[in-house]
């Protein structure tokens, strides 16, 4: 898989990962309460997450929503974050 395809399939984990959860990634950009390096910087730390392979099949069992992100995601804090932000 190259390179952007690879980011273009994180970035698509962590925004299914955020409207599981209950985030708003847009919003949370919007109001500034995440900037776009930090996004950037979430995308890169769900690429080299080793249990990636494990979120699509984890998203689908939750796709009536969770209330946070599976323990070995690297960026649940960030979406624990943001929630509290709002």
């Amino acid at each position: 898989m190259g390179l952007f395809a690879k980011l273009d399939r994180h970035a698509d984990l962590m925004n299914r990962m955020a409207e599981t959860v209950h985030t708003d990634l847009s919003g949370a950009l919007a109001r500034e309460s995440l900037s776009a390096q930090e996004l950037r910087n979430a995308i890169m730390a769900c690429v080299g997450c080793e249990g990636g392979s494990q979120c699509p099949d984890w998203l689908d069992r939750h796709a009536d929503g969770a209330e946070d992100a599976p323990s070995y995601c690297r960026n649940r804090a960030v979406f624990h974050r943001l929630k509290e932000a709002v």
